[in-house]
């Protein structure tokens, strides 16, 4: 039988977590009454984690579990699990129990309305300044840097139709911008809000450290415009800083034809220095485009698939 819903949940350390968040599931999947799989991602948690998942597995054949040789991070978990998804929609959520599986029916229905992916938006949020503060910031940022008119990037809960998360690479932080990735893709993004809740166990893994994330956003997006061919970036500047340097030496050639002395003038120096960029320049951009052939490979490696 085709599996309707994929539910994919990357968690780190989340032992207490996980029990009262796989109850509430279970009854709001048992709503929707469609078929479904439930992905966990064990990312190396050194507590009991992974103890826990495996007494919900034994009794719950719809639960998989993909167990991670060490801590890769959440966008590795999300990249491994989107891989192995087979559902026509694709929920992404957090184990913490911020982020309701209620909001669930809400999410898909937004994305039956003709989106390709809607992200959840905590309308009201119930985390400390030291987390609201930066996450604000970044999510002005990726509005600017984006395009996507997107309140809330990095909202843990997303509907997805399945196309969407096997056309997304992610790492480094990407994760917290997967509708930015999405936008530029030409996918219909959309959003909903959802119910957010205070933490009650475990420890919160954001941080001012965070707004460094912005980076791999600049990055993707410089990637999109230029990845397929990187010449057409470092090309152009090459020429320029090459011609600059060429016309530079036309001109102290003639000076030289007249009889005035090149040697000590700084411009000469200057002149093959721009030529010596130019090439340079346009070396990187044949090296990128000969990188850009060679296959990439997954930055995380599977221990074990229950």
């Amino acid at each position: 039988m085709k599996t309707y819903l994929s539910v994919i949940i990357p968690l780190y350390n989340e032992e207490k977590n996980i029990s009262p968040l796989y109850d509430i599931l279970k009854k709001v999947l048992a709503k929707i009454g469609k078929s479904y799989e439930i992905i966990f991602v064990d990312d190396g948690s050194t507590d009991n984690s992974l103890k826990e998942l495996l007494k919900l597995k034994n009794k719950d054949k719809n639960i998989n579990i993909i167990q991670f040789q060490r801590n890769f991070g959440k966008s590795a978990g999300l990249n491994a699990a989107f891989k192995k998804a087979v559902g026509d929609v694709v929920i992404t959520m957090d184990a913490d129990l911020q982020d309701r599986p209620e909001s669930i029916p809400k999410l898909i229905n937004k994305l039956n309305q003709g989106y390709d992916l809607v992200s959840g938006w905590k309308y009201k949020r119930y985390d400390s300044i030291g987390k609201r503060f930066p996450s604000k910031i970044m999510n002005k940022i990726a509005r600017i840097i984006s395009g996507a008119k997107i309140h809330d990037f990095n909202c843990g809960l997303k509907a997805y139709k399945n196309e969407v998360v096997k056309n997304i690479q992610l790492y480094g932080d990407l994760h917290r911008y997967v509708p930015a990735l999405a936008y530029w893709k030409g996918y219909k993004v959309g959003e909903e809000k959802v119910e957010h809740k205070k933490r009650i166990y475990g420890k919160s893994k954001y941080g001012l450290i965070r707004l460094m994330g912005a980076f791999d956003l600049l990055t993707i997006k410089f990637l999109n415009k230029y990845e397929k061919r990187p010449l057409y970036f470092f090309g152009p500047i090459g020429f320029l800083f090459a011609l600059g340097g060429i016309l530079s030496g036309i001109y102290l050639g003639f000076l030289w034809l007249k009889g005035y002395g090149i040697g000590d003038r700084p411009l000469l120096i200057l002149s093959v220095l721009l030529i010596l960029i130019g090439i340079q320049f346009i070396s990187m951009g044949f090296i990128g485009d000969m990188i850009t052939n060679i296959g990439k490979k997954d930055e995380y490696i599977i221990k074990k698939i229950h």
